[in-house]
């Protein structure tokens, strides 16, 4: 497969025609045409559909673009670090729940990266966009969460995305509220106790191949009739501390975020459900060392807090 080839059927996707790629490109448009029907030859499958109106990927020169586009960006990059003699970077990637323990093991994985050129991307979000995320390539690595009822909807999504998935905690959520709340002064906490107060909640809950208005049914139930979404963990503890009619429900906290924010955590008897944190990569793809450094933090901190 020619690699220049290649170059000229991702230009010619961006472009949509082969007349505004070839001016690009600078090449004549038969000599293009002619380029992207060898290169349909050697990989034996149809790239492009051809009409009146333009060149349209069919399914197959979908999936061919996706790859030709990674491999034409790493081809850049290891010119420009020989080339250019520059020093190879490390490079780390993960997208989160939000979520005290993991934050805290990225903190102490943080102490350990060595002094040489690196480039470190932590991002918290939801379950989909992390999906989104880690397929994509954008992150190499991804923690899902998810209550264990919903475990065939991610494992087959797991599976039919082409991710390696691994459990690496479960835990029921407790409550948290600031110490100056009537809820702080309970000993014990029922459903019944929470109903005059305002739950503050991520607003966007997600299960594969089920509708969001069917989660968001059993993520949120009519127990509680007031509540806030928020959608940046911060912002939920500042809450928590400005109003005292306010809790949330949350895997387990440390200490020193509790003492932090002037925060109790307290169980609750009615509470059943088990959420699972699923760290999750591609199959072809092998952990970097700084992968693995954060994975032995992440274990250690799942060990110590949960």
């Amino acid at each position: 497969m020619n690699i220049l080839h290649m170059k000229y059927a991702v230009e010619v996707a961006k472009a949509g025609s082969i007349n505004k790629a070839s001016e690009t490109l600078l090449i004549a448009q038969p000599n293009l045409s002619r380029s992207i029907k060898e290169l349909e030859t050697d990989l034996g499958i149809t790239i492009f559909d051809r009409s009146a109106k333009g060149m349209f990927l069919t399914p197959e020169g979908r999936e061919f673009i996706g790859y030709a586009q990674k491999i034409l960006k790493q081809i850049d990059d290891v010119e420009n670090i020989y080339k250019s003699g520059s020093v190879i970077r490390q490079k780390f990637s993960i997208s989160v729940p939000r979520a005290t323990y993991i934050s805290e093991a990225f903190g102490a994985f943080s102490k350990n990266i060595s002094s040489s050129p690196a480039d470190i991307y932590y991002k918290e979000t939801n379950s989909s966009r992390t999906l989104k995320n880690v397929i994509s390539s954008d992150y190499k690595l991804g923690i899902v969460r998810y209550a264990e009822n919903y475990d065939k909807y991610f494992e087959s999504m797991f599976d039919e995305k082409s991710l390696t998935y691994e459990t690496v905690a479960e835990f029921k959520h407790l409550f948290i509220m600031h110490k100056s709340s009537p809820l702080a002064k309970k000993e014990k906490l029922c459903f019944e106790d929470l109903r005059p107060y305002i739950e503050l909640v991520y607003g966007d809950p997600f299960v594969p191949y089920l509708p969001s208005a069917e989660v968001k049914k059993q993520e949120f139930p009519k127990d509680i009739e007031r509540r806030i979404f928020v959608f940046e963990r911060s912002s939920r503890f500042d809450l928590l501390c400005q109003n005292n009619e306010t809790f949330m429900r949350a895997c387990p906290l440390n200490e020193s975020t509790l003492n932090r924010y002037g925060l109790v955590q307290k169980e609750c008897a009615d509470v059943k459900k088990v959420y699972r944190d699923v760290l999750i990569h591609k199959k072809d793809y092998k952990l970097s060392m700084l992968d693995e450094m954060f994975i032995k933090e992440l274990k250690s901190a799942k060990e110590k807090y949960l």
